[in-house]
Formats: structure tokens, C-alpha cells, sequence
């Protein structure tokens, strides 16, 4: 009876540690993820968000001359994005093709303009969706 107690209470504990392990991957392959899609977020030959959106809660953005952040006034600042898009497609739907919801937009079409790949798009939202 003890032996199999002290199995079960083993097996418990393995389980456990599988799970945390798996858990603690998901969580450093969300933050690289994030990470992938600031690195696209920034580059001027991809996404290049900071060309028309300030991201002021992304340290990175600020001047470092006189502190204020990026310039970029033509689209609306990535703050809140969770809270103005609580369905995540719809913000991917929006960076894919934002002439859908707004025909006069001068937003890009990165999707259908083959400009980002779906996996860059993707990347790009995971970052985003965070801010």
C-alpha cells in the first residue's frame, strides 16, 4: 500500500514538472514570438509601424534627444490594442487588408500586397495585441 502511495505521489510530481517544463517553453516561445514580430514591427523594410504609429509604451520609440516619442502622427498610437481589438483577427484582418474597414485608408495592404508573409503578419499581431 505505501509503495504504491509513494508512486502515485512520484508519478504526481513528474506530471507536474512535464507540465511546468511545457508551460515555461509556451512562455519563452510567446516571448520570442513577441520579440520576432517587434524586430518586423520596426524594420523599414517590412512592417515599418513606426513610420505612421507611435508605440509609446515601447521605450525604444522615445527620442534620445529630447525624450518625446516618434514623430509618427499619420495612423492612430499601438496602445490599448487588446481593448480596441478584443477580437484578435480583426486586428490581423486589419494589418492584412485595412482597406476592408476603411477604403480611404493610406494604411498598406501588407497582406494581399505580399508585403509581410501570413507568419510575419502573425508575428507582427502577437507583438501588437501586447501593447
Amino acid at each position: 500500500m505505501r509503495k504504491s502511495r509513494t508512486f502515485m505521489l512520484a508519478a504526481a510530481g513528474v506530471a507536474a514538472a512535464l507540465l511546468l517544463g511545457q508551460s515555461l517553453q509556451a512562455s519563452a516561445a510567446a516571448e520570442g514570438n513577441r520579440e520576432l514580430g517587434r524586430a518586423l514591427a520596426y524594420d523599414n523594410k517590412k512592417g515599418n509601424c513606426l513610420a505612421c504609429h507611435q508605440i509609446p509604451t515601447d521605450p525604444a520609440t522615445q527620442s534620445p534627444v529630447s525624450k518625446d516619442y516618434t514623430d509618427a502622427t499619420i495612423g492612430p498610437p499601438l496602445i490599448k490594442m487588446e481593448a480596441r481589438f478584443p477580437d484578435k483577427a480583426k486586428l490581423r484582418a486589419q494589418i492584412w487588408d485595412p482597406m476592408v474597414r476603411n477604403p480611404n485608408t493610406v494604411m498598406p495592404p501588407f497582406g494581399i500586397h505580399h508585403i509581410l508573409t501570413p507568419k510575419e503578419i502573425d508575428l507582427i499581431v502577437d507583438y501588437i495585441y501586447g501593447l
